[in-house]
């Protein structure tokens, strides 16, 4: 029998990537949408017609056994009293990013996860790009050497400042772009390297009107040689390689983001045709100058993240991103705040 999936929101978050991606995946079903906004409500019923949609959050709660699985994706200081709502209610919980506005919310409702013995799953889709297993599986496989260093980059040019939550300098929010791309470039480390040693930020605040940090730089130390250079930006004029991977025998450098979420955008899915292919032109290349050639870029898989989270909660799998990777996550954000404050690098604490 499918899992029945409620989803709390209809947003770009909802709409975009966790509505469609938990359609596409054998096993489960979206059977209730929750959105208090008439026109994202129309768009439930359009798209999902077979999902209830109800108006409020309380809605979920009212019954026993009606869901199996609850997704959370509304703005960020809802995470945390949402996912400990429905674990309260028996109901295990998959968690947009970042999980919580801070590493201790973040550790609060990991406790309450071990005591109601109900899994909370991070989603983190991104461990998912193409560019991202490419990169990895060369790591893993020795192609490129000993690593040295690890560049990635989100970057974008919005001049202009768009009001809303995203924007906000409450540290409830979670607002800022530390909090919104780096959580995915953070996580995307952890997932290649696992615990670095030491953080050092600068995080600056560019555009005139804007109060959340919109420019930011994080780097990491790591055991050994291995450094990792994060940049997220709303104020590049142009845009950098989205990764380079530099080792001793050869480097992996990619241009331009993974095709997936524009596809998302465009009203494709997992199941048609072609998902998650890029094409040869927007291959990286590997090799060292004078001896380049392209690397064709594995497919990219945001389906495998739902396929994972519905064997995690039928008791068959781990869950495909744990709690341990996102709290270490929040853990180096709160270590990039304190470095960029205070000018200097951040030792983080061994893993408790």
């Amino acid at each position: 029998m499918d899992l029945r999936v409620a989803l709390i929101g209809f947003g770009t978050g909802g709409s975009v990537f966790h509505a469609p991606l938990i359609s596409s995946v054998a096993g489960l079903r979206l059977a209730a949408v929750v959105t208090a906004n008439p026109g994202r409500q129309a768009a439930v019923r359009e798209r999902y017609p077979d999902a209830k949609v109800l108006d409020s959050v309380d809605r979920l709660w009212e019954g026993t056994g009606v869901y199996d699985l609850v997704v959370v994706t509304a703005p960020n200081r809802q995470h945390v009293p949402l996912a400990k709502e429905a674990l309260t209610s028996g109901m295990p919980v998959v968690v947009d990013k970042p999980l919580a506005p801070s590493a201790a919310d973040a550790r609060s409702l990991a406790a309450l996860s071990a005591v109601r013995g109900l899994p909370v799953i991070p989603f983190h889709n991104r461990r998912w790009d193409g560019d991202l297993r490419t990169a990895r599986r060369l790591v893993r496989e020795g192609a490129l050497g000993d690593v040295l260093r690890l560049e990635s980059r989100f970057e974008r040019w919005r001049p202009q400042v768009k009001r809303g939550w995203k924007e906000s300098d409450d540290p409830r929010d979670g607002g800022g772009i530390l909090y919104d791309l780096g959580s995915h470039l953070i996580d995307q480390a952890v997932h290649l390297f696992g615990r670095p040693e030491r953080v050092y930020a600068e995080i600056d605040v560019r555009r005139p009107g804007a109060v959340a940090a919109d420019d930011v730089f994080v780097a990491l130390t790591y055991p050994g040689a291995l450094r990792v250079h994060l940049w997220m930006s709303a104020t590049a004029a142009q845009l950098g390689p989205r990764f380079r991977v530099l080792g001793g025998r050869a480097a992996y450098t990619v241009d331009g983001l993974d095709g997936q979420e524009d596809a998302l955008r465009a009203g494709m899915t997992p199941r048609d045709a072609g998902w998650g292919v890029t094409p040869p032109e927007a291959y990286g290349r590997i090799g060292t100058p004078g001896d380049e050639r392209p690397q064709p870029t594995e497919p990219g898989a945001y389906q495998e993240f739902y396929a994972g989270v519905e064997r995690a909660v039928r008791g068959e799998a781990p869950p495909p991103v744990t709690l341990a990777d996102a709290i270490l996550g929040l853990e180096i954000i709160e270590a990039a705040v304190r470095s960029s404050r205070d000018g200097q690098a951040v030792d983080l604490a061994p893993a408790q």
